[in-house]
């Protein structure tokens, strides 16, 4: 038959947990001197960003200019040669003052109003011009007869 909890199982039981306790604490004893030197308490990031208890080599340091730092949306630079476009009058109301025109690289309609326009245009002219965004979307400005 098996034996129940008596109370010297758990007396036992008791001195073991306070043995065990004491070992510990005699360890943390002996051991809690290595770890006041202030060496011993410095962390270091490895290249990957992980932390190590080597400190880095430093052959691989890398210099990082601040004003290359980018924190958010990067800042959209126009270059004028991009903004120059040539395209193909599709359609054109003279009555009504606007038409499209489709851009020959990206092959995508772009609305153009009568007040863009440097000179007057039909149907089928090739044109230049220059794309800005409205709040319809694109917009031909300058445009211009090409010749």
């Amino acid at each position: 038959m098996a034996e129940t909890w008596s109370k010297k199982e758990r007396e036992k039981k008791k001195k073991q947990i306070k043995k065990e306790k004491q070992e510990r604490r005699q360890e943390r004893k002996e051991n809690g001197k290595l770890g006041h030197d202030p060496e011993s308490m410095y962390a270091y990031l490895d290249e990957n960003g992980n932390l190590s208890s080597k400190p880095p080599d430093p052959k691989k340091k890398i210099v990082i200019n601040v004003e290359d730092i980018e924190i958010g949306v990067p800042k959209h630079i126009d270059n004028p040669e991009d903004l120059v476009r040539t395209g193909t009058v599709t359609f054109f109301n003279n009555d009504k003052g606007y038409g499209f025109i489709k851009d020959q690289e990206t092959q995508q309609s772009v609305f153009v109003h009568i007040n863009s326009l440097t000179e007057p245009v039909k149907e089928n002219n090739k044109v230049s011009f220059e794309v800005e965004m409205g709040p319809k979307g694109a917009n031909a400005i300058n445009v211009k007869l090409i010749k």
